[in-house]
């Protein structure tokens, strides 16, 4: 899929991009454009990999303009750039609102008009039924990407998005705070009840890299991934510790969903991952016909989930990282 492709990944400098760079990087690419905010990070990366393929962009998402004159001559954006903290983003909504929707917008108008011919956005678990400022300006992100499939018009450039949960030791994850802190001899936790689902950072990149593949343009792919307690995580990183019960912070979720009831009429599962298809008249119902459809019932949730990890292997993950 990127043999001899020019690809343009947001956010290029965050975790997931410099990992799904390195990965590309092995497959053929004939360019990556890095576009994200950030020169320190720029110039710490181009020091760091050294490749001649690599471009590095400072441009903002909400800036169009500068997206318009990325995007000229790329045939694959991979949207990753979001404000993505729970707490900036209650607190910083209007900020939170201009990037994650607004930008997501300039994203789809600047494809449609570079002619790029695919586009996956990165989703998160929180987007699914929102109670948070964040996961609701994903959600809108999500519905925009979809929707861009009929917008395009006559032209060729289609849009899908990747929705998956916590990525195990990415920045702004509890793994490195857990790490960080382990030497008081106290780990705070919100609620010894708390589940979450959990993906590794190259899982999340092989993803994304298949979907590549398989995308029609409209789906919402959710991978199969194992949910973990999070009480379990803080027993594997630092076991010596005491736990203690903080409570829920505003806008955080006792489990977390990537489908819910109303979505599985429309979601088709294959063995590793599930496809939830546009409800829209454009949405050719050919696609995706070895999918095995889900009861009305069904919900995907990290509380609900049938594979779960055990604390040795929440200990191979993070000694890992």
């Amino acid at each position: 899929m990127l043999n001899n492709k020019t690809v343009l990944v947001t956010g290029g400098t965050g975790s997931f991009g410099r990992k799904f760079i390195k990965k590309a990087l092995t497959l053929g690419v004939k360019k990556i454009i890095v576009f994200s905010r950030d020169e320190l990070k720029q110039y710490e990366m181009k020091k760091e990999f050294g490749d001649e393929r690599i471009r590095f962009f400072i441009g903002d998402v909400r800036d169009k303009d500068r997206l318009y004159r990325a995007f000229d001559g790329v045939d694959i954006v991979i949207h990753a750039a979001a404000m993505k903290h729970v707490d900036a983003c209650e607190y910083n909504p209007f900020e939170a609102i201009k990037t994650n929707i607004h930008g997501a917008q300039n994203i789809v108008e600047a494809a449609i008009d570079r002619n790029v011919e695919k586009v996956i956005a990165l989703s998160t678990d929180k987007a699914c039924s929102p109670v948070n400022l964040y996961g609701a300006t994903k959600l809108a992100s999500d519905k925009l990407f979809v929707a861009a499939n009929a917008y395009v018009g006559e032209k060729n450039t289609r849009f899908a998005v990747v929705r998956y949960g916590n990525v195990v030791g990415s920045r702004g994850s509890v793994v490195p705070f857990f790490k960080k802190v382990r030497h008081t001899g106290v780990l705070p936790i919100t609620d010894e009840r708390m589940t979450r689902f959990w993906i590794t950072l190259d899982q999340g990149v092989q993803f994304v890299l298949d979907n590549l593949e398989r995308m029609q343009g409209g789906e919402i792919f959710v991978p199969k991934i194992p949910s973990m307690k999070v009480i379990d995580l803080a027993k594997a990183i630092a076991p010596e510790c005491e736990i203690e019960i903080i409570g829920i912070r505003p806008g955080e979720k006792l489990h977390e969903a990537m489908i819910m009831e109303d979505d599985a009429r429309h979601t088709v599962e294959y063995e590793d991952y599930y496809v939830i298809q546009p409800e829209l008249s454009w949405w050719k119902k050919e696609e995706h016909t070895e999918g095995k459809s889900l009861p009305e019932s069904f919900a995907y949730t990290s509380d609900s989930n049938t594979d779960w990890l055990t604390i040795e292997q929440i200990k191979q993950l993070v000694e890992e990282m």
